[in-house]
């Protein structure tokens, strides 16, 4: 019996042998990247999100809005043409957990700062079809009734802050009171509005 007959009748050994396979690929395809200044380094002018933008990236993720939308254009003609330059890993640098996403149910977010004023998100995450008649997107009218938790809102900036994000103690420190009253659907929209607007000019 050849060696190969041995593995393929053995699943132990043979599941062994895979994991140990992809194990070593990830690890040349990945080890890599990580130390490219590209990859690991903001782009020029990325700073982490303020207290109300992270609460609403906070919510962003409470509420998986990740399953319906990504926020990562691809670098093809059809997509940069209707959502903008394709994304660059130094733009999801202060992102924890990351939003790329694969999933398209609604557009890619990537972009979205900006494009649309405070009061059209409003209206849009409390009543989507009143905007846009054929959305099949929920509606999240809970959020304008509740307001932030402040205390969760400044222990993320504590725990961002010791994974390296450049907060000072002055702003973790005046972090309650800048959002102290605001709901969730406050949050929410800044934190949309603050999507994509830190490329670079020679990028947009």
């Amino acid at each position: 019996m050849s060696k190969h007959e041995k593995i393929e009748k053995n699943i132990g050994l043979m599941g062994v042998l895979i994991a140990v396979v992809i194990g070593f690929a990830g690890v040349i395809e990945i080890a890599p990247l990580m130390t490219q200044a590209s990859v690991v380094e903001p782009v020029e002018g990325l700073e982490p999100r303020n207290a109300l933008e992270l609460a609403g990236q906070n919510i962003y993720v409470s509420e998986g809005c990740y399953n319906c939308h990504s926020q990562q254009v691809r670098p093809f003609v059809d997509e940069t043409l209707r959502y903008g330059h394709y994304s660059v890993a130094g733009e999801s640098v202060y992102d924890r957990p990351f939003q790329w996403g694969s999933k398209r149910t609604g557009p890619d977010l990537a972009r979205v700062g900006g494009r649309y004023s405070n009061e059209w998100h409003e209206i849009h995450l409390i009543d989507p079809r009143a905007v846009v008649p054929t959305s099949n997107m929920p509606g999240y009218p809970w959020l304008a009734e509740t307001e932030i938790d402040v205390e969760e809102t400044v222990a993320s900036m504590k725990v961002l802050q010791m994974l390296g994000h450049p907060y000072s103690d002055e702003q973790i420190a005046n972090a309650a009171t800048s959002i102290e009253g605001k709901t969730q659907l406050d949050a929410l929209v800044a934190y949309l509005q603050d999507l994509g607007t830190a490329m670079p000019k020679r990028y947009q």
